[in-house]
């Protein structure tokens, strides 16, 4: 595997600014290919699709690829892939969908590890429908989310169980393959919302056992494009419409209104970066993305160690959580100093972190805004070992 961090730094224009980027779960900076896709189909002539004219078949021809590349990252059916804004309204729309039928006494599972964004969806519908919500919990000491919790909490009644992949806040990865297993023993319909892991990690709908995977393409400096990947197209032809065409069938039927083209064209681009990141990597998309993803879980796995270690040595510092299976992206707390403090502190010395101290997700299971909140960094694929070290520096000074 050949990971060299010199070469893909040169990818990133916005490294140019002198600042140390660790706001990577907010997304990543912006490769130029991507933004050279991006600013190439603006210029070029695009306009609706189902027209026999060369612009109309352009952005036939931008949204086919689309889907393409993220069946490529996911291991699945371009048919099956959705594409839309962002993660948040892509799950309000499966959530709206899924629970149209549901009644009274139906059941659905949740985690406390998850993202607001993949949580919210799921209240709303069950709130609406008088569905059961049952939480699974995590262990407030290392931020495992136990997977053997959701024999019990799925039943007969589940109808869905949404799980994320990956914390971007703390880093947890959790056993997806024996929650799905649990989700699937009893017919419930697993979404898994991998928007944080897919940077990190390669994916692979079928071998996770989900029906639906959620991606964000800003996660790895895409631009602000997401999609649903379906593990069978057929189920979308099942669901109730989004769509107010009422011929439209597949993906089609989730998406509403038209699709932002460029936008599009950059997510292609960011799936090829992706691609690329081993530089040794051959094959298919698909094989040079398994490969690409493998040396940089490889590379990060050493840094974030690194990172994690000399954090723990500093006394004033307490990170949270200790998972066995985690990416890049962790938070801490610093004794008598709250966490927005601490980041203003940090980004005097030029370091890009963010300060949590509203109680929202994993950290309201934690409780850290009684504490002054937690800072929150996370590598990305241009992260190296002087920024971590310069990192660590600062927060040492946190104590003075």
């Amino acid at each position: 595997m050949a990971f060299d961090v010199a070469r893909i730094r040169g990818l990133f224009p916005a490294l140019g600014d002198g600042w140390v980027h660790l706001d990577a779960p907010a997304g990543m900076q912006v490769p130029e290919q991507v933004a050279t896709a991006v600013s190439t189909a603006l210029r070029a002539p695009v306009s609706g699709p189902g027209g026999v004219f060369p612009a109309s078949q352009r952005a036939e021809a931008i949204v086919d690829a689309a889907r393409r590349a993220v069946a490529d990252l996911v291991g699945c059916d371009p048919a099956g892939v959705v594409l839309g804004p962002n993660t948040a309204v892509l799950l309000d729309r499966l959530a709206q969908a899924l629970g149209d039928g549901w009644l009274l006494g139906d059941e659905i599972v949740l985690s406390r590890l998850d993202h607001q964004a993949n949580t919210a969806p799921w209240l709303r519908v069950a709130q609406r429908a008088g569905a059961t919500v049952r939480w699974a919990e995590i262990d407030i000491e290392t931020c495992e989310l136990p997977a053997w919790q959701y024999g019990n909490l799925v039943t007969p009644r589940t109808k869905a169980l949404a799980v994320t992949a990956a914390s971007g806040a703390v880093g947890t990865r959790p056993d997806l393959h024996k929650i799905a297993a649990a989700g699937r023993e009893h017919g419930a319909f697993v979404v898994v919302d991998a928007s944080s892991s897919a940077p990190f990690v390669p994916i692979d709908v079928h071998d996770i056992g989900a029906d639906v995977v959620a991606v964000s393409a800003s996660a790895w400096g895409g631009p602000a494009v997401a999609a649903l990947a379906f593990a069978d197209p057929a189920v979308l032809d099942r669901l109730p419409a989004t769509n107010l065409d009422p011929r439209a069938h597949g993906p089609e039927r989730l998406e509403l209104g038209q699709h932002a083209y460029p936008l599009l064209a950059g997510l292609v681009a960011s799936v090829d970066y992706l691609a690329m990141l081993d530089d040794a990597a051959v094959g298919s998309r698909r094989v040079r993305l398994h490969t690409s993803l493998s040396s940089a879980k490889s590379y990060q796995a050493g840094l974030l160690s690194r990172l994690i270690g000399e954090l723990r040595g500093q006394r004033h510092v307490m990170v949270l959580g200790d998972a066995m299976r985690r990416i890049p992206a962790l938070a801490f707390t610093v004794t008598d100093r709250k966490a927005t403090d601490a980041v203003l502190r940090l980004a005097e010395l030029g370091i890009c972190a963010f300060a949590d101290d509203v109680p929202s997700g994993v950290f309201a299971t934690l409780g850290v805004s009684e504490v002054g909140g937690a800072v929150r960094v996370g590598l990305a694929h241009y992260t190296n070992a002087v920024e971590v070290d310069q990192l660590v520096a600062a927060i040492a000074t946190l104590q003075d």
